[in-house]
């Protein structure tokens, strides 16, 4: 009772997290009862298949919530200063993030179910008959094994997410290594140089011809194995080197004798830029596949569904959520050195010109990789 009531009083951006991860978790569980409801009304359909597409979203919305997860302790450090005051360690506090993330995903799921249950009964169009298995016995087994699926993926998720002692008060940091290194660029500079060749490969006169085609899914046409297999290689390299990027933006704003605004942005772009760059390639990856499936859907009117597109609207929610998320992690980890700098006379316009200026260097090197993703996705298509 005493962790419950250290827990209380949520914040605007508390609540807006909770509502956030309650609604997404309420579009994947709608997924996962429409894939049900086709299994009930179709026995014999491709059952796997239409759940291997809830799987995305899912991920998605885990993916969302280890991020804000990971973001508690740093926001919130007097909640985790007054549970490690009343006895919590560190796996006591992981539970609570975590079950604290599972209750949310759980009461999106029951929503979702209750919807789908009143759907059922003689309410819904009969064009979503399919959908909802209208007219078939619904097991009790199966929305509730499914929709456990929601809260477990997503509670875990965050608990792994919260397991590092650096994101706790009261701990030693550990020196994070370089995101700029030699050796820390030859893997993904190799993956794109390898994924460009099988595309190019696979874009040579008569490659067409070669092979059995590979159809896509979402009416997105077809490709041949070697397009989607350097397309997916030169997409890995081109995440992996968002990272260094944005540490090489970082450099080149401090080049020279910069004066304190290309300073302070320099350097604190360098320091953040291994943990702001994983976030930020799963958004350019994200925001290049959303490009290219809707560059081919607006070529070819009528190929673009429903569901796909609600998922393309979900995951990408997701992962912008996971960056915001990440931004106030970080901006919570500045607060000590922003009030040191403060206390030293350092004009607020500075530090708030260095803020503008670090995020149009990230917003650039995002552009840039988001760009190339999409260009080569586009090449792929067919």
């Amino acid at each position: 009772m005493y962790y419950l009531r250290l827990v209380r009083g949520y914040q605007v951006l508390d609540l807006v997290r909770w509502l956030l991860t309650a609604t997404a978790a309420s579009v994947v569980a709608a997924f996962l009862l429409r894939a049900l409801g086709r299994a009930l009304s179709d026995p014999a359909g491709a059952s796997p298949g239409r759940l291997l597409w809830c799987l995305p979203p899912l991920a998605a919305v885990a993916w969302f919530a280890a991020a804000a997860a990971r973001a508690v302790p740093a926001h919130r450090p007097e909640r985790i200063a007054g549970l490690t005051a009343a006895g919590a360690g560190l796996r006591r506090i992981r539970a609570l993030i975590a079950g604290e993330v599972a209750l949310a995903c759980s009461l999106g799921s029951g929503c979702a179910l209750l919807l789908f249950l009143v759907l059922r009964n003689d309410i819904a169009d009969e064009s979503l008959a399919a959908d909802l298995g209208m007219g078939t016995p619904l097991p009790l087994a199966a929305p509730i094994t499914l929709l456990a699926l929601v809260p477990a993926v997503a509670g875990l998720a965050a608990a792994a997410a919260v397991s590092t002692p650096e994101t706790l008060p009261g701990r030693p940091a550990e020196t994070a290594p370089r995101a700029f290194h030699p050796l820390r660029l030859a893997l993904p500079i190799g993956l794109t140089a390898v994924g460009l060749a099988l595309e190019l490969y696979g874009l040579r006169p008569g490659a067409a011809q070669d092979g059995r085609a590979v159809h896509l899914p979402a009416g997105l046409g077809t490709t041949s194995t070697a397009l989607l297999v350097g397309w997916s290689l030169a997409a890995l390299g081109v995440a992996l080197l968002t990272a260094p990027l944005l540490a090489l933006a970082g450099r080149v704003l401090a080049l020279g004798r910069p004066a304190p605004l290309r300073l302070l942005a320099g350097r604190g772009l360098g320091a953040e830029a291994r943990r702001l760059g994983t976030p930020l390639a799963v958004l350019a990856l994200t925001l290049a596949a959303v490009l290219t499936a809707a560059r081919y859907w607006a070529d070819r009117p009528g190929t673009v569904k429903t569901v796909p597109v609600i998922e393309v609207l979900l995951i990408t929610a997701c992962a912008v959520g996971a960056v915001v998320a990440r931004l106030v992690e970080l901006r919570s980890a500045r607060l000590g050195t922003t009030d040191s700098l403060l206390r030293l006379g350092t004009p607020p316009t500075l530090l708030r010109g260095a803020v503008a200026l670090r995020t149009v260097a990230a917003g650039t090197v995002l552009l840039l990789t988001a760009g190339l993703t999409a260009a080569l996705g586009a090449g792929a298509l067919r």
